[in-house]
């Protein structure tokens, strides 16, 4: 299952069952995980850690060095859970050692065509990026987001989990969880409604979801007023949208 071409150092650490292109190239410090499809011309460099069932496709580079200026060759780490796929020429690079010599991606999302992530950042799971999203250092994106294609966010930008952001957006502030934003800079719209239903949240739980963005973006008050009175709302649904806006160091996404 591993193509006569390809090229693995021999201290990397390859799983059972694990498929290995022609042409590919697998660096030392590098451990791949069970039942893994590495396709053809895909350069992985360590320290890097894949887990199971990760399919790589053509030409993606992933665990390469940073493009960081003060980046000076430290062995900082890239870590990949389980279940993910990239497609066609998506970049990922380690982290450095100014965040948490880091950069983490958790399991089954969706990484589409020529998607960049740059450095530190960290990534939950069952994300969608589409063709072309980037991502500068430092983002973090929580579960079930959605980026549509060409979307770019800038460093240090937290992205919600059950978020979703339109075709083309530019991302300079956070934005909370459930949102939906659109635009250059991007600005909210509405919530994720249908990605909620699908995930199962109920009628009541939207409904209120719906209240929190209207007390938070179409009432007038300021972000603490607002937030006292998402708090008065009493949904447990609610917590972590309170929570991100609380932390938010860069600033949540505003009309």
């Amino acid at each position: 299952m591993i193509h006569e071409t390809a090229i693995i150092d021999p201290s990397a650490e390859i799983g059972a069952n694990v498929s290995v292109g022609p042409w590919t190239v697998i660096g030392p410090n590098v451990v791949i995980g069970d039942n893994c499809d590495i396709r053809s011309h895909v350069v992985l460099k360590g320290p890097t850690t894949i887990g199971k069932n990760n399919t790589i496709y053509q030409f993606a580079s992933v665990g390469e060095d940073c493009q960081d200026k003060k980046y000076d060759g430290e062995p900082t780490e890239l870590v990949i859970g389980d279940n993910n796929v990239f497609r066609e020429s998506v970049t990922i690079h380690r982290g450095t050692v100014q965040d948490n010599s880091l950069t983490k991606i958790g399991d089954n999302n969706l990484f589409m065509a020529y998607v960049h992530v740059a450095h530190d950042c960290v990534i939950g799971n069952d994300n969608i990026f589409a063709n072309q999203v980037t991502l500068a250092g430092h983002v973090h994106v929580g579960d079930w987001v959605i980026l549509g294609g060409m979307t770019g966010v800038h460093q240090f930008c937290h992205i919600g989990s059950h978020s979703f952001a339109a075709v083309n957006s530019i991302v300079v502030q956070d934005i909370p969880p459930f949102v939906m934003a659109q635009g250059h800079n991007a600005k909210p719209r509405t919530i994720n409604a249908e990605g909620l239903k699908r995930r199962g949240y109920t009628p009541e739980q939207i409904q209120n979801v719906r209240r929190a963005y209207k007390i938070l973006y179409r009432s007038s008050l300021t972000v603490e007023e607002a937030l006292e009175g998402i708090t008065a709302l009493n949904e447990p649904a609610l917590d972590g949208f309170t929570a991100f806006v609380e932390n938010s160091s860069r600033g949540i996404i505003r009309p």
